[in-house]
């Protein structure tokens, strides 16, 4: 099946003309905004959805209510594509292990431990941003990295395998300064983990010794000769040698404070995932689906809403987030390629700092993004970190189509801005009785705002009061309706 990006998913009538909402349109990206009851959920939201569904779309869903759900499950019902949902629930029949995902992934230029390093700091980096403590101190996140990539390449050597509970372990039981030796004397994590990892690359370094030549081995007498030999031609040895480095020279020795610091973040993080039910659902079990079955046309759902699993919710849904981007932008597109779709109500919940250059390369992997919020406030706080305004504006620019419902805060500013000004005609008059009656007409033109910050106030909210319509304002980035404008006022029957 082909997929021609100019086809039309959604036709606005209006006084002005039809204009069409294209495949292209929605891989660009959407925007919703409205306050509280203002129908943006059950209006363009519920619009969108069905019509990406009814175009055979697959896409991931995240969520913030527990109402979502069913949402979604009576909006495939209605568009014959129940099949195709895949609900991740605790309890439930799906669960996905992404640490076995992303070490199965290859990538020319990237090892394992670089891709898993990437997603467990950027969703941890996210959590830190919402909570507004995300530091920017360079030192402190190289030491965070420097750990993760450690931590995780020791994993992989001594066992060729990774767990959340191996990782957790191993930074709980790291080298401390107080330590009588190079390491504890104890038996723990670490110590059980470095010595597998001794022994399986010593083995390595004894079956090349063998294999080599009598001329060879004469270069083996000079010990500092022999260790770089083995360095270069054993990788694991190298791997090890770094691992020794970073535990005894760097991280032994780091400032109690800072370690503090970075073991705080770093456990916090991970106990949330040792936890039940995220355990169970992300690390525990092997997975009955992955982000590639997206492809074919599956719904992936995740019933972890923010408001019933609160922080471990939203951390696990950005984690399958994040994975989910980032396997949907390793596609080779072609024509026939289906486009997939990413929604999120509350979408503020589940911000982190790739959105914005995932959303940017978002058309070629047509990938259509929507996202539903509030106002610019809550991305404001949920971003958090410092330039937060920059961050947001800079993030929404990458979202083309934006859909202003009723609200009564400073977003409706933004929509009007982003709308833009025209000359209306200024018409004056004067009259004058003095000795003889005259009247003078004169027209001046002046530059006004085209719909004024106030008059997304007024739009209707849905609800019997108003026989279950919606209004927004629409605004196209980089196009033009047929009215040759580049917003237009639509109406939204609630579903």
């Amino acid at each position: 099946m082909k997929y021609d990006l100019d086809t039309p998913l959604i036709t606005f009538s209006s006084n002005d003309g039809n204009s069409d909402f294209t495949i292209r349109n929605a891989v660009e990206g959407v925007q919703i905004f409205g306050g509280i009851g203002s129908g943006k959920t059950s209006g363009s939201g519920a619009l969108i959805a069905r019509k990406y569904l009814a175009a055979e779309f697959g896409g991931l869903v995240l969520t913030a209510k527990s109402s979502e759900r069913k949402n979604w499950e009576r909006y495939c019902k209605e568009t014959g594509r129940s099949d195709d949902l895949i609900i991740i629930e605790p309890g439930g029949n799906h669960t996905f292990n992404f640490l076995n995902y992303e070490a199965s992934i290859k990538l020319n230029g990237c090892n394992h431990t670089d891709s898993l390093v990437q997603v467990l700091k950027t969703v941890l980096r996210s959590s830190e941003e919402k909570a507004g403590g995300k530091s920017d101190d360079p030192f402190w996140e190289s030491s965070l990295d420097m750990l993760l990539t450690y931590v995780i390449d020791l994993c992989l050597l001594a066992y060729e395998r990774i767990s959340i509970h191996q990782i957790y372990s191993i930074v709980l039981t790291a080298p401390k300064k107080d330590s009588r030796n190079d390491y504890e004397t104890k038996i723990d994590t670490f110590i059980h983990a470095f010595e597998m990892a001794q022994e399986k690359v010593n083995k390595q370094v004894q079956a090349f010794l063998k294999s080599q030549n009598e001329t060879a081995k004469a270069k083996f007498s000079d010990k500092d000769l022999l260790e770089e030999i083995l360095l270069k031609e054993i990788p694991d040895a190298a791997v090890l040698k770094a691992i020794d480095t970073f535990f005894i020279e760097h991280y032994r020795n780091l400032a109690e404070k800072t370690r503090s610091i970075v073991e705080f973040s770093l456990l916090g993080f991970l106990q949330k995932l040792l936890r039940e039910p995220i355990h169970s659902l992300l690390c525990n079990e092997v997975s009955t689906f992955s982000p590639e079955d997206c492809f074919e046309g599956k719904i992936i759902l995740i019933d972890l809403p923010v408001k019933l699993y609160h922080k471990a919710g939203r951390d696990a849904q950005v984690l399958l987030k994040y994975v989910w981007q980032r396997a949907m932008e390793r596609r080779l597109i072609h024509e026939e390629s289906r486009p997939v779709f990413l929604f999120a109500d509350e979408a503020q919940h589940f911000l982190h700092e790739y959105d914005a250059d995932y959303q940017a390369t978002a058309r070629e992997s047509r990938i259509a993004t929507v996202y539903i919020s509030q106002n610019l406030s809550n991305y404001y706080a949920n971003m958090g970190g410092q330039k937060s305004e920059h961050k947001v504006k800079g993030f929404l620019a990458t979202l083309a189509s934006k859909i202003f419902h009723a609200n009564a805060d400073e977003t409706n500013r933004y929509g009007s801005d982003l709308i833009g000004e025209a000359y209306f005609k200024d018409y004056q008059r004067s009259h004058t009785a003095a000795g003889q009656f005259s009247s003078t007409e004169s027209v001046a033109y002046k530059l006004e705002k085209i719909i004024r910050p106030e008059h997304f106030t007024r739009l209707k909210t849905g609800g019997p009061l108003n026989h279950f319509l919606t209004e927004a304002y629409l605004h196209r980035q980089g196009g033009l309706f047929s009215d040759g404008k580049s917003h237009k006022k639509i109406t939204f029957k609630q579903f």
